[in-house]
């Protein structure tokens, strides 16, 4: 599981997330909810060490953040909000590169290449630059990339963001198989939509603080409404017709 105790990260006098704590389980998807700049992608950025905490720290799979980042970052798979892939490589190297970069190789290394061509079906660009690549094909080699190592602890950020219909089912059909392989899944949304059909328990996120926890059932009966919109108005304001849908 995932263990967040009292992180606080400050860029100067901004407190861009300040003293959170909560926890993800294995077998389930566990949502950071709330607005733009609300602290989701700070908070995992220091959970996948990418930044240090001012305060506070977490333990991914037992290992401390500040006192075994390297452990930590073998026992995580993340999809950051701006992936970037290498234009000139094809999906195929990209897999083969960043498989290595975790230690694997010779045919283990190319078995589960072809396991994430499959999981995504890939199969028939993986051997194409992905310069040209639409968006949402481009996201499917990211996210095999955070998959290549099989880690049982994933990090996604925005996972649907700016994908078409179609994109964006095969991604949740693909979450919600991980999670049904036990998989201990963090995902940051501030798409509300999103966030009631994939995730299993809530932390609104607000001002880099956590302003309610639950199922999204108990989020809306914790604001007194009927709709995960009413209850996110309740809680932090307005959302955008983007969070909403």
């Amino acid at each position: 599981m995932i263990e967040v105790m009292g992180l606080v990260k400050h860029f100067g006098p901004v407190r861009a997330v300040d003293g959170i704590s909560f926890s993800a389980r294995d077998g389930e998807v566990l949502g950071l909810l709330g607005p733009n700049g609300a602290g989701k992608s700070t908070t995992l950025r220091l959970l996948s060490t990418v930044l240090r905490p001012t305060a506070g720290t977490a333990r991914v799979d037992g290992h401390d953040l500040i006192r075994e980042p390297a452990a930590v970052r073998a026992a995580l798979g993340v999809l950051p909000e701006y992936w970037g892939l290498y234009g000139r490589l094809t999906a195929r190297e990209h897999l083969r590169y960043f498989g290595r970069l975790y230690g694997l190789d010779g045919s283990r290394l190319e078995r589960r290449i072809e396991e994430v061509t499959a999981l995504f079906a890939i199969g028939e660009y993986a051997d194409r630059r992905c310069e040209p690549f639409s968006k949402g094909m481009k996201q499917k080699v990211a996210l095999g990339r955070a998959l290549i190592h099989d880690p049982r602890h994933l990090l996604l950020d925005e996972p649907t963001a700016g994908l078409d219909v179609m994109s964006a089912r095969g991604v949740r059909e693909v979450i919600a198989r991980l999670r049904d392989e036990g998989c201990c899944l963090i995902l940051s949304t501030h798409i509300l939509g999103e966030a009631e059909r994939l995730c299993d328990r809530l932390e609104l996120i607000h001002h880099g603080r956590i302003v309610a926890s639950g199922t999204p059932e108990a989020v809306r009966n914790q604001a007194g409404v009927e709709t995960l919109e009413e209850a996110f108005v309740a809680l932090v304001g307005e959302p955008t017709a983007e969070e909403a849908g």
